[in-house]
């Protein structure tokens, strides 16, 4: 379990009521706003204008291949676990065309597709998500190769994020260290109070930026119990979590059950969808198609979303080395908490729990992981 953290000694109040005005500063300040609304019965990610936008009074009810809204009677803004998207929809779309060539005589003249996003503000970010952040940020722009497609969206946010207080089902980041509350990577924190008559929000500025922003918001100082509820409900949302995943050693331990016969008991009902790859805030497979219009004088090379559940991911010449479901579910999972360590020295899993949520058939990280490695010990 992460260690318990308090809020900082720069914490301050904002009311309910007041919270339009954060929505003004940040537009004000040339951010198109993104953040948690309900669309299609599910909260996700997407653009909002003002408060009136978030999920006010909405909560859910996650399981196991299992997703329902419900109603929260105390009005809280952010009173749901996670959104069913994540950050790389804004960072890394699931379609970019990366450049278009047109034929000239004898040869042809490519144009680059480069185009700046515009400043973006993520309200409501969940701390697991921003572990994820994290995870991208040292994949692509700390790296020997930088994505600058990456690097310009990446460049271009401003990070609100909210600490959990009501965990989901399936959420277990405190067993992966990453949450409930956010301890860096944001320009602002907020923790959400609703009790007795009061609805506020202690917010926490993070960067320079988020100071400037704090500045311009009708801010008051927090009494002492007011600090403490907020701590207290954070507190209490990483002892209740739906789901707990035992990390140590579990490297070592999935290398051991490398050929165990249990891998091909989850593949008689894994339906090798990808939706798990999908909705992982850590996964960025992609893969480059090339198409041409019928008249051969125009081509587009595209960089789209990709998944290792999908036979030809793993295609090289003379056929997919990869070609089961229990081979690729194994280099999935063991991606996520063994092979990842190896590569960029962290695990890839943030325990968000939306693999399971959205997983057609209710397939459990947690219980599968639980499965190989008490064998092993």
């Amino acid at each position: 379990m992460a260690e318990k953290k308090r809020s900082g000694r720069d914490a301050m109040i904002l009311e309910r009521a007041d919270m339009h005005a954060l929505f003004d500063a940040l537009t004000e300040g040339g951010y198109d706003l993104i953040g948690p609304t309900v669309r299609d019965n599910a909260v996700v990610y997407g653009p909002i204008g003002s408060v009136e936008d978030l999920p006010a009074g909405r909560s859910e009810t996650a399981e196991a291949g299992r997703y329902r809204m419900t109603e929260n009677k105390r009005q809280t803004l952010f009173g749901f676990s996670v959104a069913a998207n994540t950050l790389r929809t804004f960072l890394q779309p699931s379609s970019v065309t990366l450049f278009e060539a047109t034929r000239e005589g004898s040869g042809f003249k490519a144009v680059a597709s480069e185009s700046d996003p515009p400043p973006r503000a993520l309200i409501g970010v969940r701390a697991c998500d921003l572990a994820a952040l994290a995870i991208h940020d040292k994949i692509f722009i700390q790296g020997p190769y930088v994505d600058s497609r990456y690097q310009s969206a990446r460049e271009r946010l401003f990070i609100v994020a909210v600490n959990c207080t009501q965990p989901g089902g399936t959420c277990f980041c405190s067993s992966m260290g990453t949450g409930p509350r956010a301890t860096g990577g944001f320009d602002l924190a907020l923790t959400e109070v609703v009790q007795a008559k009061q609805h506020y929000f202690l917010v926490e500025p993070g960067s320079e930026a988020g100071r400037e922003i704090a500045e311009r918001l009708p801010l008051r100082k927090p009494a002492p119990a007011e600090i403490e509820t907020a701590d207290k409900q954070v507190d209490s949302a990483a002892a209740r979590m739906g789901r707990t995943l035992k990390t140590d050693k579990i490297e070592a331990a999935l290398y051991q059950r490398f050929d165990d016969p249990h891998w091909e008991r989850v593949a008689e009902r894994c339906l090798s969808c990808g939706n798990c790859t999908m909705v992982c805030p850590t996964c960025f497979c992609t893969n480059v198609e090339d198409s041409n219009d019928l008249s051969l004088q125009h081509a587009i090379r595209r960089k789209r979303w990709d998944s290792c559940f999908t036979v030809d991911f793993s295609y090289i010449h003379g056929g997919s080395i990869r070609s089961s479901g229990s081979s690729r579910y194994r280099q999935w999972l063991m991606h996520k908490l063994a092979y990842w360590m190896e590569q960029f020295g962290t695990s890839g899993c943030v325990g968000c729990g939306r693999c399971i949520i959205w997983c057609p058939v209710g397939i459990d990280i947690t219980e599968e992981a639980a499965r190989l490695t008490e064998v092993a010990k």
